[in-house]
């Protein structure tokens, strides 16, 4: 098995907690978004899209972080990701999505390229641009769980979930651009769960082994 990633990148961020809730280690492979290593003439043999992360498995090629997890949750299916009860799934996969769709696309590298190139924005434009985007966000998101009436130490009860696992790189990104969560009851508990949960701390930016210092 076989993980093409980068350190910074929240999709791949998401699939490495994954990974270490399920004491799965894949081989890592960095691709280095920054210097362009995700255009190169091999990666797109490998993967078409020209985007992380991917995942060689068995001589096939998963793409898309939420793809992965979900394979990962049925090909190792100890601890669940997701709930037993079908509409409690469907919930979780809300909560995900309404990140990885909603938010996170927003503020990724290559939009925040083009603002930059054919718009003209400075790095004061470009992190104004990603708190447009991520404030409203995260502010429904927490609205959602304060509705639910089911968080409790993460977004579902007392163990990590599908939207625990979008949720605490997209906090790490929120943290970067400045937005505040501090009158977010409910994500400054998950959160303060998370960094605590051996699997979520050790899929840290800070702590891979393409991390810049």
């Amino acid at each position: 098995m076989r993980f093409y990633g980068y350190y910074r990148s929240s999709a791949a961020y998401r699939c490495r907690i994954a990974f270490n809730l399920k004491g799965v280690v894949p081989e890592f492979v960095p691709v280095h978004l920054r210097k362009d290593e995700q255009r190169r003439d091999d990666y797109l043999a490998l993967n078409p899209q020209g985007l992380l992360p991917a995942l060689e498995t068995g001589g096939r090629l998963l793409t898309q972080s939420l793809a992965i997890i979900e394979w990962l949750d049925e090909t190792h299916p100890d601890p669940p990701l997701l709930p037993k009860n079908a509409f409690d799934r469907a919930y979780i996969r809300s909560l995900a999505l309404s990140i990885a769709c909603d938010i996170h696309p927003l503020q990724n590298l290559r939009v925040l390229n083009e603002l930059k190139s054919s718009f003209g924005q400075d790095q004061a434009g470009l992190d104004a641009w990603c708190r447009r985007w991520i404030e409203p966000g995260l502010a429904a998101f927490e609205a959602t769980l304060a509705k639910s009436k089911t968080p409790g130490a993460f977004c579902f009860g007392t163990t990590p979930t599908l939207a625990d696992i979008c949720l605490l790189p997209q906090l790490y990104s929120a943290e970067r651009f400045g937005v505040e969560i501090a009158g977010y009851p409910n994500l400054t508990r998950i959160k303060a769960s998370c960094d605590a949960h051996p699997a979520f701390a050790a899929a840290h930016p800070s702590r891979q082994p393409d991390a810049e210092t």
